[in-house]
């Protein structure tokens, strides 16, 4: 028994008698509370505490709390439907980033039309204020509960359990194996919508069977929800995939292999304008330049520690060898580092590579350009001695802000992930590696979030988690911290006393795989580019025959100072040919008539500044390539 601390919403604490409970403790002090962490430990509002203990209340506004108020809805989804469609089988429902959905193998082949049934009966379930209740039960009990039941994918989740006790939750008539934490009740559910039905492999293996996932999202208010498909719909309109194909930027085809990218030639520019601005802002800042193979011997992946940590990787057997094509480029770079004795000046060492790696991920998994099986990264090694960990680590957080800036990304927001359950290397090495991420944060005064857990095999990291235009969170930057790969394969350095000492080493990328920051890049800018990136820069409009000649020459003289500019002298309307430029995203339109070859201007029109006229500005043609020039060299 002791004093319980409770930590509110607004900062504050209160200490309250022991005995009491989360419920108990939200009724006081905080009614909207959803579910509480006590100790650290996620639990229901509903649990006893036993003990001194320290209970934080989270409401909706928590993402702790999101995921709870989900999660309950997906059991609320699981009810309705195996009521609506008997002798269907239950999966797994967990919330994810928006909302929440339910994986299930049922006879009945849902549509569209069977979600608005769901709907009703969802909430015909809520306005019911049915408890979550939970409740243990011995492994082996769990199996022939839910065997008897027919219900086989619970039966093979309640066998992979290590605990000899599972838990189940309860609510009307529906139970499920869950490890939860619930809501107290159905009723916080106010408002709820069904979204989609999509097919999804049992674990995501291709070789189990097909389920129905029907996504939903759930809120507290009709407000929260109206907004939130608000928010559906612009980024449908932003989609990457479908700009990618109406702008002619990439394509995929499914005879050459799933998750490989085809880019076209607007698509390679971008590409290529984002690898160029890369190799520059790393030579400026003393980083050396590596190209290195494709494919390596196994034995090097073993040395490594991917092969043994499963990556998802592709090999292949030549004269007898077994190679491994790279999920990463690490190895390559640690061999350039081993290839000669290295002394403390020759440290800090910063390799540079764009380097084209291969994972084998599920067909499942793939999205566009966010996840494929080819991609390349801005990827980089540094090599340096311990003491200067907390400098070089400061000097990649500033070279990532510098690139996040200029591509147009002002906010994000920062994770240290620690040391996760698969991993190698020393506890000792481990801690060192966390308190240099950890001291390069707070000496910058960055403020920061725990993602436990979530370090890569080999090192902590630091992870960017950037915002886009409309406030979406994508990954980007991060940081890895490692003082394994060094004794792995035995690499060393020659230190002021002549002794041999062990690097550090800080793998880390600026923006994150070209093809995921692409796809991110496309949808932040909803296609229509900053002048400096966009494919082509400039269209050029002559609206007769008689000034063609004219408007060739205009587009002769941005080419030939590096604007990237095209001709439209088709036989169709100025305004048909205007309105065209716009929809293929092209930031500046020239249209140039008799007026401007007479007195060598151009009337110059921004995309997505409006039409008929709205926006115009006319320019001498010398002033015009200047405004271009200095514009697209300053990378606004």
């Amino acid at each position: 028994m002791g004093e319980i601390r409770v930590k509110l919403p607004d900062g504050s604490e209160k200490k309250v008698s022991d005995g009491a409970r989360p419920a108990d403790l939200a009724a006081e002090h905080y009614p909207l509370a959803l579910v509480a962490r006590v100790d650290g430990r996620l639990a229901d509002l509903s649990s006893p505490i036993e003990g001194a203990a320290e209970v934080e209340l989270l409401g909706f506004e928590d993402r702790e709390g999101q995921d709870t108020f989900w999660h309950s809805t997906s059991h609320v989804m699981a009810e309705a439907v195996t009521k609506l469609f008997p002798g269907t089988k239950l999966a797994i429902g967990p919330a994810v980033e928006n909302g929440f959905y339910y994986d299930f193998d049922s006879p009945h082949t849902f549509t569209e039309e069977d979600l608005a049934r769901i709907e009703q009966r969802m909430k015909e379930i809520v306005a019911g204020d049915f408890a979550f209740e939970r409740s243990e039960m011995a492994k082996e009990e769990a199996i022939k509960f839910f065997g008897s039941r027919g219900e086989d994918y619970k039966v093979e989740l309640a066998e992979g359990i290590a605990e000899e006790k599972v838990t189940l939750y309860r609510h009307d008539e529906f139970v499920d194996l869950c490890r939860g934490p619930h809501l107290p009740s159905t009723s916080p559910i106010k408002v709820l919508k069904l979204l989609s039905v999509a097919g999804a492999y049992w674990r995501g293996d291709e070789g189990r069977p097909m389920l129905q996932r029907i996504y939903g999202i759930s809120f507290p208010t009709q407000k929260e929800l109206d907004a939130h498909l608000e928010r559906l719909k612009e980024a449908e309109r932003r989609d990457h995939r479908r700009l990618g194909k109406e702008l002619g930027l990439f394509s995929f085809h499914e005879e050459a292999g799933a998750g490989l990218v085809f880019y076209h030639h607007k698509g390679a520019l971008l590409r290529h304008t984002i690898e160029e601005f890369l190799i520059q802002e790393h030579l400026k800042r003393g980083y050396q330049l590596a190209v290195t193979p494709h494919l390596l011997k196994a034995e090097l992946w073993e040395t490594s520690g991917h092969r043994a940590m499963g990556y998802p990787m592709y090999f292949a057997t030549h004269d007898n060898q077994e190679y491994g094509v790279r999920p990463m480029n690490c190895p390559g770079h640690m061999l350039i580092y081993g290839s000669q004795t290295r002394s403390y000046r020759d440290l800090p060492l910063r390799i540079f590579e764009l380097g084209t790696v291969y994972r084998a991920e599920r067909s499942g998994v793939l999205h566009g350009l966010l996840r494929v099986r080819g991609f390349t990264q801005d990827d980089a090694h540094i090599f340096c001695a311990p003491e200067d960990l907390e400098s070089e680590i400061t000097g990649v957080i500033q070279f990532a802000a510098d690139m996040l800036g200029t591509f147009g990304f002002k906010e994000y927001v920062i994770f240290l992930s620690t040391r996760p359950e698969e991993s190698i290397g020393s506890d000792e090495l481990w801690e060192k590696a966390t308190e240099a991420c950890r001291q390069a944060l707070e000496v910058n005064s960055l403020p920061y979030q725990i993602d436990p857990g979530a370090g890569v095999f080999y090192g902590p990291k630091i992870d960017v988690k950037l915002k886009d235009a409309i406030g979406r969170q994508w990954q980007g930057p991060t940081i890895q911290v490692d003082f394994n790969l060094a004794e792995r394969f035995d690499l060393t350095y020659v230190d002021a006393q002549g002794k041999q000492q062990r690097p550090a080493i800080i793998h880390r990328v600026v923006l994150a795989g070209i093809e995921r920051f692409l796809g991110v890049l496309i949808e932040h800018y909803a296609g229509l580019f900053p002048l400096w990136l966009a494919p082509v820069q400039v269209r050029v409009i002559p609206v007769s025959d008689e000034v063609r000649e004219y408007a060739t020459e205009v587009m002769g003289e941005l080419s030939g100072h590096g604007v990237r500019a095209e001709l439209d002298d088709r036989r169709e309307s100025v305004p048909y040919r205007v309105r065209q430029a716009e929809m293929e995203k092209v930031p500046v339109i020239i249209v140039v008539g008799k007026r401007e070859a007479e007195v060598r201007s151009a009337s110059v029109r921004r995309s997505g500044q409006g039409s008929r006229g709205k926006g115009v500005e006319t320019f001498d043609l010398h002033d015009l390539l200047e405004m271009l020039k200095e514009e697209i060299n300053s990378r606004r």
